[in-house]
């Protein structure tokens, strides 16, 4: 599977009409009014990758599959969640579970939709569920910051070596910055990450605008992404209603309907591109008679670790990976052609996956 992404923002913004569209189901009601999510919804996608179908028709693979990515519509947060206002408890404890997060900005004016703050205004929703998350945040660390401290003075090395990482988080949340910019040493990361801070997750916004602006945005989505681009976070914008509606159509009908609205492609595939440069994670094959198939694994995994993504045992006894670049495996007509010319290499366990490689994994168990 890609990753786990959580579906966050106020509520009426779209989440719930976005999880739709991008799971092709009615799964999470949408309705117009606050709360209508009342347990996270959990969706799986295929990730979309033409690459995929140029691997199969040239080994003439009878299935196509492609690698998975989760998606969850998380309820709808409300200024005072931190403090347990509307469904804030439980929207903080789902929120804490998934791997990053893909906070919906309603940047669309609409009458019938009610806005819980009376007006449209997309940096305000941001700051208000920014800020939400930063004083959830700045509550767990403040609880558990004396206990370490004392632990620290009473000799506990794990203690000592944890209580820093704490108070670095919080002198940027005291500061009104979420815990991500906190500046880190390499020892330090993986104490960091330990922590499961909801503001050191990766995140991005997805501007949600009417349909007569998805292919160039408006005025509500360009103030957003700017504001977005000040601090760093990408930012994607899509209409959730028009993906309902393409969600709908036969696959030979997406493409035609998406070039009579100026779009290339559908806001699944950014949102899946921004998701991926997101959590730094990379793309592989399996290619054969019997099927296709892509998986992902994070960039700079060892050849091992990607064999482990098929299965355990692969890892285990991982002894070497028959490895061809996706452009050469194009370029020389599969596998046969690849050794040919000298590009299907041996690779061992100390081997960086690379974005588009093809494998063949040797093990012994």
């Amino acid at each position: 599977m890609g990753f786990n992404c959580g579906i966050v923002g106020l509520p009426n913004v779209g989440k719930s009409t976005l999880f739709n569209a991008l799971t092709a189901t009615q799964a999470a009601q949408a309705a117009n009014y606050p709360f209508c999510t009342i347990e996270p919804n959990v969706g799986r996608v295929a990730v979309p990758d033409p690459r995929l179908e140029k691997l199969a028709a040239i080994a003439h693979s009878a299935k196509i599959i492609n690698t998975q990515l989760e998606f969850v519509d998380i309820a709808g947060l409300v200024k005072g969640a931190s403090k347990g206002e509307g469904l804030g408890n439980q929207f903080l404890a789902n929120i804490r579970e998934v791997d990053a997060i893909a906070h919906v900005l309603r940047c669309f004016e609409d009458g019938d939709v009610t806005h819980v703050a009376g007006s449209v205004d997309p940096v305000r929703d941001a700051e208000i569920v920014e800020t939400e998350l930063m004083l959830a945040d700045l509550d767990s660390l403040e609880k558990r910051l004396p206990n370490l401290e004392k632990r620290a003075k009473g000799g506990d090395k794990e203690a000592a070596a944890e209580a820093p990482v704490v108070r670095k988080a919080l002198d940027a949340l005291r500061d009104g910055k979420p815990a991500r910019v906190a500046v880190l040493a390499d020892a330090e990361r993986p104490i960091f990450a330990r922590l499961q801070l909801i503001t050191a997750k990766p995140m991005m916004y997805v501007l949600n605008v009417e349909e007569a602006s998805a292919a160039t945005g408006n005025p509500h989505s360009a103030k957003a992404e700017a504001w977005a681009k000040g601090r760093g976070i990408p930012s994607v914008v899509i209409s959730a209603a028009i993906e309902a509606e393409v969600a709908q159509l036969p696959p030979d009908d997406q493409a035609e309907y998406l070039g009579h609205l100026g779009l290339k492609q559908t806001g699944l595939a950014r949102v899946v591109q921004a998701g991926y440069a997101l959590l730094d994670l990379v793309t592989f094959f399996t290619v054969g008679p019997k099927e296709a198939r892509a998986w992902t694994v994070r960039r700079e995994a060892r050849a091992p670790e990607a064999a482990g993504v098929i299965h355990t045992d692969f890892e285990k006894g991982f002894i070497r990976a028959e490895t061809i670049a996706y452009d050469d495996y194009v370029a020389l007509d599969g596998e046969a052609g690849a050794r040919d010319a000298g590009k299907l290499r041996l690779e061992g366990k100390d081997y960086a996956v690379r974005d588009g490689d093809v494998f063949h994994f040797r093990f012994n168990v």
